[in-house]
């Protein structure tokens, strides 16, 4: 969901997050739901095409699709 700071450690396996109040839900969350922020490798970081405008809206080309499934009646694609 984003990078939030640790408000306080309430037990071994809770914690209680500083979230903006644009986001509606609970602070208290589960450890397992948390994860540490690594962040990547100088080289590593993805670098994002440019969009192909085509009649008036931004396009992305796609390379090749690498599989496809459905979720909740709609196919989903990885590319």
């Amino acid at each position: 969901m984003g990078l939030y700071k640790v408000k306080r450690i309430i037990s071994t396996n809770t914690i209680e997050l500083e979230l903006p109040s644009t986001i509606k839900i609970h602070p208290v969350v589960n450890i397992s739901r948390v994860h540490m922020y690594k962040d990547q490798v100088e080289d590593q970081k993805k670098k994002w095409p440019l969009p192909v405008i085509i009649e008036r809206e931004e396009e992305y080309e796609i390379e090749k699709i690498l599989n496809k499934r459905k979720f909740r009646g709609k196919d989903r694609y990885l590319v």
